[in-house]
């Protein structure tokens, strides 16, 4: 049957808010070469995907139909690669990101890596990448006389390389880097980022080990080690103390319990695990893929607000089973960016489905998030995730072969697979299984937007309602109210007036240890990791903070990600704004005070002098014009072109840190040159250096570092009163919120892990 005799009088956006089409005719509705829409509806792009995931089954057309089923009213959400890419017969990958090979420890490796990890973002996949193998900085390299720059200085290579990649038009990059706890840098690695604008396109994590934890609770010493050799020894709480230190100050680095992550691996008998993906929700052997979707458990649950609300547990298996099939077949349809990643995939076909809109269920079943009652449910529907999900891929594997590296007797003897319940043991000690791995839960922040605005992934809902504001194409700013999924669903039953529940509560409602008990009962049936955000109030004491790491460890969880709202992060949601951004030109006085910088660039053998004047404004001193000055003349056009728009934009007033944010992303193709220890990619960027330079020197701006290493500055000059969270890079509004351990923008959908 032709999937177009199913298309919809309406489609299901027309009766979404306004940020779920704007957001999916952005990044996952297919166009032209031309930007001529091809997807006229959502529901043509459900119908793309399911087409060509049912490509893959010898007779597809017994499976289209019920895969865009799966797909429509969104039930089974995809991610966002196979959105925007499945049907589209353009060259991507399916899958979000990779985990890199192994480096070994020579520079042909370190920069035959660099390539490969090149190739990998130009089509789109975020990277993860373990650097402990590489020898600590001062180490002797043998053969050259010469000593080691450490795996920091390669990370800043790397780091170089992802800005590159974006500045060509690419997809923003994501990219993860671990370092093992006992690595002679790791302590320079804990800090890297309090270092302005350094490793701004990594998220960090340290890999912590077992003997580790057991190392803090004793406060006993702690040996840093390469290559056999013992470097120095601290004490292991001291070393705890600079990790959750940093992470107080800045929200990275994350923590990974490596050893626990391999224990719990069902391939333990055939890989080993050094890494993980951007968002830390897939951990990720050598060029392991992450393939990832979520159940919609939103849209599940029957007789909302009421006694007997519920999700129908034979109407979920029957989602997940077609969901698992779904994903099993991307793998075949997908491309991949290098061939040793296809091989990886093929060899296991590990997949990561996992669950979005937890928190609006939980609320719709009268469950309040971070409750003991919740916590209890949000495990058993991911149990009954979890038995569908095994059960389906021991029958895939009956009809289709099991995963080329299986092996029965070390698969069933793996830890995970013993705490499985009879019925799934015999099938796959019957069948074999398809999947090595079936269950993650991943950041949803985009796809649970265009959902009609869902909670994300296992997170709390954040906001139950904040002010957007939309950029208009005359360069207006208009503000619309989105509220959550949940919220409305209450609404449209008891009437705009009613008031909410007592199972409505959001992210900072929550305490630290109820952000935990809810991660930890996932994980107990996720058999990959899970993205989640511990958030925790400004005002947390330190030994509260770090009981909160303590807590995840003794509780099963594979990794710890907080956020705390400070001075260098800002708060992360403006949730009511309380002005909008002022519309009226500034006025020059005649009289204005400044500042000159000097500014050298390699290829000219005269000076630059940029002079940015400012001007006061409610108490505020702010940028007001700029003037660049030369004897080379060379670059004259351009300059002035420059500082005049730049000037122009000052004088409109409100906002204006992204300026400085913009010109640093400029490359020039010639190449830039590094200057007091870090790389500036053109001149362009350096001008935007010395603006940004320019606002921290007069108060305008704050501190830059932002928690997942973004640089965008926070605006200073806000009312009293108002709460502004982290400047988005895109659309320049306060607003980032960190959710499922990845920044995203309430007003714009951006999201710094694609």
């Amino acid at each position: 049957m032709d999937m177009l005799e199913f298309a919809p009088a309406s489609s299901a956006l027309d009766r979404a808010a306004p940020i779920s089409r704007q957001i999916w005719d952005a990044k996952y509705r297919l166009k032209g070469a031309n930007g001529d829409p091809v997807d006229r509806m959502i529901e043509d792009s459900w119908r793309r995907v399911a087409r060509a995931l049912a490509a893959a089954e010898t007779e597809p057309s017994l499976w289209e139909g019920r895969f865009y089923e799966a797909l429509a009213d969104f039930r089974f959400m995809p991610a966002g690669r196979i959105m925007a890419g499945a049907g589209s017969e353009r060259r991507v990958t399916l899958f979000n990101c990779f985990v890199m090979g192994e480096i070994e420890d020579d520079l042909g490796s370190i920069f035959a890596h660099l390539r490969e990890a090149a190739l990998t973002m130009q089509q789109g996949g975020g990277i993860g990448y373990d650097f402990s193998s590489l020898r600590p900085k001062g180490a002797p390299v043998k053969g050259v006389g010469a000593d080691a720059s450490g795996p920091l200085s390669f990370m800043d290579v790397w780091d170089s390389m992802c800005r590159t990649i974006m500045s060509a038009g690419a997809r923003r990059g994501a990219m993860m880097a671990t370092l093992r706890c006992d690595h002679p840098d790791i302590e320079a690695f804990i800090a890297a980022k309090r270092e302005p604008g350094r490793l701004r396109n990594f998220n960090l994590s340290v890999l912590v080990t077992d003997p580790f934890m057991a190392a803090v609770e004793a406060d006993a010493d702690w040996p840093l080690v390469f290559g056999g050799t013992t470097y120095r020894t601290l004490r292991a709480r001291a070393l705890f103390d600079s990790i959750t230190r940093a992470t107080y100050d800045y929200a990275e680095p994350g923590v990974i319990f490596i050893d626990r992550i391999n224990a719990r691996n069902n391939l333990a008998y055939c890989e080993t695990i050094h890494a993980t993906n951007p968002c830390g929700e897939q951990p990720l052997p050598p060029y392991g893929a992450c393939l990832l979707g979520s159940v919609n458990m939103a849209r599940l649950v029957r007789a909302p607000f009421t006694p007997q609300a519920r999700i129908d547990e034979a109407e979920l298996a029957d989602l997940v089973a077609i969901a698992i099939r779904m994903m099993d077949n991307t793998i075949d349809v997908s491309g991949f960016p290098l061939e040793a990643q296809q091989r990886e995939a093929q060899a296991k076909r590990r997949i990561g489905l996992g669950m979005t809109g937890l928190a609006d269920a939980l609320a719709m079943s009268g469950l309040r998030y971070g409750s003991v009652e919740a916590a209890e449910r949000a495990e058993d529907w991911a149990r009954q995730i979890s038995r569908a999900a095994y059960l389906t891929s021991a029958h895939l594997a009956q009809e289709k072969g099991a995963f080329p590296l299986f092996d029965r007797e070390a698969y069933l003897a793996g830890e995970t697979i013993c705490e499985m319940d009879e019925d799934v043991r015999a099938a796959i000690a019957a069948n074999g299984i398809r999947n090595a791995l079936l269950t993650s839960v991943a950041p949803t922040g985009t796809i649970s937007l265009v959902a009609d605005n869902v909670s994300s992934g296992v997170e709390p809902v954040f906001a139950l309602a904040y002010t957007r504001k939309v950029l208009q194409p005359d360069g207006t700013r208009t503000e619309e109210e989105v509220s959550d999924y949940a919220v409305r669903r209450f609404r449209a039953l008891f009437g705009e007036n009613a008031p909410l529940p007592a199972s409505f509560v959001t992210a900072l409602d929550l305490t630290p240890a109820e952000h935990v008990r809810m991660q930890a009962a996932v994980q107990r049936h996720v058999d990959s990791a899970i993205s989640k955000t511990v958030n925790v109030p400004e005002d947390i004491g330190m030994e509260a903070f770090q009981a909160v790491y303590l807590d995840a460890y003794r509780s099963g969880c594979k990794g710890c990600t907080t956020y705390r709202p400070n001075a260098i992060t800002g708060s992360v949601l403006e949730v009511k704004p309380a002005a909008p951004i002022p519309g009226d030109l500034l006025l020059r006085s005649e009289k204005l005070s400044g500042i000159t910088y000097k500014l050298r660039w390699p290829d000219s053998e005269h000076a630059m002098y940029v002079t940015v004047n400012d001007i006061e404004q409610d108490g505020i001193r702010r940028p007001f014009e700029i003037f660049c000055n030369s004897k080379n003349l060379e670059h004259y056009a351009w300059v002035v072109a420059l500082t005049r728009m730049i000037s122009a934009v000052f004088r409109r007033g409100g906002e204006v840190a992204f300026v400085a944010e913009e010109l640093k992303q400029v490359f020039d193709p010639r190449g830039g040159h590094w200057s007091n220890g870090r790389y500036v990619p053109s001149l362009v960027a350096a001008i935007g250096d010395v603006i940004e330079r320019h606002m921290l020197e007069i108060g305008f701006l704050a501190e830059p570092e932002l928690a997942g290493g973004l640089t965008a500055p926070i605006a200073t000059n806000a009312r009293p009163g108002t709460h502004l969270g982290p400047i988005c890079p895109k659309c320049s509004q306060p607003g980032l919120v960190k959710e499922a351990g990845c920044l995203a923008c309430v007003h714009c959908g951006w999201s710094k892990c694609g």
